[in-house]
């Protein structure tokens, strides 16, 4: 079965750092395209970052860019979010997510929801003021 395990949140203070990893097991992790979406009480689970089967191409919401870092391991079949210069405005329960339809992804963005068919728990980053 296909699993999807987040791991690396925690509270940090605004202006730190922390890295979560993603390891996913039941699929094979190079033939999809992956993605870090973040989810706050009350709120859509909104897009942040997404990288391409080979890492060759990523992209970002507009307000993580120059901070936050996607990637991946096809070795380890493990996504990564390396995230620095946190602001409270970060804070959410991240999930990781593989793409199960990339061709609906190309006709209405990486960041629509609709597009990943596999989902992980979610982890919880708390960025103190």
């Amino acid at each position: 079965q296909v699993q999807l395990v987040e791991s690396g949140g925690g509270l940090v203070q605004a202006g730190g750092s922390l890295r979560l990893s993603c390891a996913v097991s039941g699929l094979t992790f190079d033939a999809y395209d992956m993605a870090w979406f973040r989810q706050v009480p009350g709120k859509e689970r909104d897009g942040v970052s997404y990288i391409t089967r080979g890492g060759d191409r990523t992209d970002y919401v507009d307000s993580v860019k120059g901070r936050f870092t996607i990637s991946r391991d096809n070795a380890e079949n493990t996504l990564y979010l390396q995230m620095n210069s946190l602001k409270p405005e970060d804070t959410g329960v991240y999930y990781c997510a593989a793409a199960t339809s990339t061709y609906y992804l190309s006709s209405h963005g990486w960041n629509n929801k609709s597009g990943y068919g596999y989902w992980g728990q979610g982890t919880q980053v708390t960025v103190s003021s």
